[in-house]
């Protein structure tokens, strides 16, 4: 589906009118509107998609405009309550698509799980230097078992999972981590590399892992407690870049300024915090609108963040000897097109038709973009007329929705 993202006056349309133009673009038919209309979801699904249903809550679809990404434009869905979001991720993708749009990648989607194996429970600390060598070595003695039977454990982690191997993907690598020390005594850590192809995939790794626990305990003679996923999905990162001349960006003050801010960040945890929150105001909307699992995102994006001990920034923006704007983002984006949600929500099948995505690095890709873009718009609007200008304009729109309360006068 060839578009342009340029949407030119798209926001002055009615909501009817915006939507009578999706469908056109999208080839949506008479059921698809309705569930754009309706949120996409009945209380019969939703039952089967928690405990204790009792209705179904919505929240606002739009359209960001003007993305290019690697020389392609997209159309970009998202699912977010807060005024400015839309606009602002929008006005920063015109200023970069002037300058040449955004550059993205994602690596291939390798999910971990982590097979937990443990030994002696509390080993006292003050063990005795005999003990403390007999621990050492069953460790490690285990540790060799368990790569000694490496392929064996991939052909048993690939087993529930024949579709997926026939794709191309299931189980990669094995790894094995030492801990001597812990509260709850020594302890092995399995890694399970997994190529989740087009699927997020934490119920194929979470499989995966407790079908090769046994054997797990087998070999090393502990006993297994956890087997499950990481969201620390380091092996599975998405980068995005751009260059902004400083005249679209608005001079070359501008340009220092956002810079300026970007320090800030990167020395400050308190401003670092904030700073990240704006990225994934833009790639959880994404994440939402295309059903995907914003708070896997979230925990994963924080703690890529944190990962040399500190909290830093994701983004980084610098000068070049000519003024213009260089930004870069990189953090873990584990995400999907098929199965969980999508598979059942017609509005997230809706918005994955409207980007046009054909893979899950591609996707993590586009979401790379957005973050950037959401970032950009941020540091912009703080280091000139401040974050409440814009925001709160369109706050005001909001409050005229609101029901009226009628004031109780004492007597």
């Amino acid at each position: 589906m060839d578009y342009s993202s340029r949407l030119e006056g798209f926001y002055k349309l009615s909501p009817g009118q915006r939507i009578e133009w999706l469908a056109n673009l999208a080839d949506l038919d008479a059921s698809q509107i309705d569930a754009l209309l309706s949120g996409g979801l009945e209380i019969a699904q939703a039952d089967k998609l928690v405990e204790n249903a009792v209705g179904l809550y919505s929240l606002p679809l739009g359209i960001a405009a003007n993305f290019t990404i690697n020389d392609r434009d997209y159309l970009i869905p998202l699912v977010t309550e807060e005024p400015s979001i839309i606009a602002a991720c929008s006005y920063a993708a015109k200023i970069v698509r002037a300058s040449g749009g955004f550059h993205a990648w994602a690596q291939e989607p390798i999910l971990v799980g982590q097979v937990q194996v443990m030994f002696q429970d509390n080993l006292d600390p003050e063990a005795d230097a005999v003990q403390l060598a007999e621990t050492i070595q069953t460790l490690r003695a285990s540790h060799n078992h368990i790569l000694d039977a490496r392929d064996e454990l991939l052909a048993l982690a690939n087993a529930p999972h024949p579709n997926l191997i026939k794709r191309g993907g299931g189980a990669r690598d094995i790894t094995v981590r030492e801990f001597f020390h812990t509260r709850s005594g020594p302890m092995l850590v399995v890694y399970l590399a997994f190529d989740t192809r087009d699927a997020m995939g934490a119920n194929l790794v979470n499989t995966a892992c407790e079908n090769i626990a046994p054997r797990i305990a087998e070999l090393t003679g502990g006993r297994v407690n956890l087997r499950i996923l990481t969201n620390l999905s380091d092996r599975r990162l998405a980068r995005a870049t751009c260059r902004v001349t400083a005249d679209a960006l608005g001079g070359h003050e501008v340009a220092r300024l956002v810079v300026e801010a970007q320090v800030l960040a990167e020395v400050d945890r308190y401003r670092a915090a904030t700073h990240n929150k704006g990225i994934m105001n833009g790639i959880d909307s994404l994440a939402l609108a295309t059903g995907n699992d914003f708070r896997a995102l979230e925990a994963g994006a924080h703690a890529y963040a944190a990962r040399d001990g500190g909290y830093r920034p994701l983004t980084h923006w610098e000068l070049a000897n000519n003024g213009d704007l260089i930004g870069s983002l990189e953090l873990p984006l584990a995400v999907g097109i098929v199965g969980g949600l999508t598979r059942v929500h017609q509005v997230a099948q809706i918005a994955l038709r409207i980007l046009g995505v054909k893979s899950g690095p591609e996707l993590a890709g586009v979401m790379a973009a957005v973050g950037l873009a959401q970032n950009l718009a941020a540091l912009r609007a703080l280091a000139t007329d401040g974050i409440q200008k814009g925001h709160m304009k369109l706050h005001a729109r909001r409050l005229e929705q609101e029901p009226s309360k009628k004031r109780k006068v004492k007597s």
